[in-house]
């Protein structure tokens, strides 16, 4: 279903749809790169989008607009324009490009005989472009771009959890339940990598600067749970691993669900 904006009618939508996934899946589309007048092009698309990607590592995805993007280029402004329609196609390029850096195992190519291990490299590999693209976490899980990078992901996931013998539903089911957890997470992650590049502050730090919380206002008998548990070494470790060990955890036992689902689909 196509939303329309307000002003904007469904004729004007498709084209804005199309616009995007040709930009999106220009390498199997042959599209050409787009010149100004006949003139050879001064830029490349890629080169757009790795110049913008540049930016957003540095300065946030709120600071990289079109002109700042073409200040990094020493291009103008317009100029990127007869390469990109605007803002929002840009972010989608951007953020397709980086889920094609986890270089995710397609159909036919090696990948660990386990399919927990499986999961594992899809995991592992999310984690890692979140740390390295913080804003990532601010992309739309809801209605993504679909391009090759998203859509190499949901393969991947789809494909092991075929090999499980499940039902279709459970199929989709099982592969949009690991996305989601591990999304969260890996955006969770970004988050602190965000805070404490912007702030130069760790999260222990920030922590330690409210350690007057405990002995002046935190009441042990309305919460003798936490405080059990603080006495027996629960929260012991730095904030980072106790995010970690609560990221590991959770995909355990969402694997544990699983698992326990296969041979029983059909039962």
């Amino acid at each position: 279903m196509i939303v329309e904006h307000e002003g904007d009618g469904p004729e004007a939508a498709r084209e804005e749809v199309a616009r995007t996934l040709a930009l999106l899946w220009r390498d199997c589309a042959g599209a050409p790169e787009p010149s100004a007048r006949g003139r050879r092009p001064t830029l490349t698309i890629e080169r757009i989008i790795v110049a913008a990607i540049a930016v957003a590592d540095a300065e946030g995805l709120v600071a990289t607009s079109m002109h700042r993007v073409a200040k990094e280029l020493g291009a103008g402004t317009m100029t990127l324009y007869t390469y990109v329609p605007g803002k929002t196609e840009l972010i989608d390029l951007m953020v397709d490009t980086v889920l094609l850096e986890r270089n995710l195992p397609g159909p036919g190519e090696p990948r660990p005989a386990d399919w927990r291990a499986q999961v594992r490299v899809y995991a592992d590999r999310t984690r890692d472009i979140y740390r390295r693209h913080p804003w990532l976490r601010e992309r739309s899980r809801v209605r993504p771009a679909l391009g090759p990078g998203q859509l190499a992901g949901q393969e991947y996931l789809l494909s092991i959890m075929e090999s499980l013998g499940l039902p279709a539903r459970e199929i989709v089911a099982a592969a949009n339940s690991v996305a989601g957890y591990v999304d969260a997470n890996a955006a969770a992650e970004a988050e602190s990598v965000h805070l404490e590049r912007t702030t130069g502050q760790s999260n222990d730090a920030w922590w330690g600067q409210r350690s007057s919380f405990w002995h002046t206002y935190f009441d042990v008998e309305s919460h003798p749970a936490m405080n059990r548990t603080w006495l027996a070494g629960g929260f012991e470790k730095p904030s980072a691993e106790q995010a970690s060990d609560a990221s590991e955890f959770g995909l355990d036992r969402l694997l544990d669900g699983i698992a326990a689902r296969i041979g029983q689909a059909g039962a």
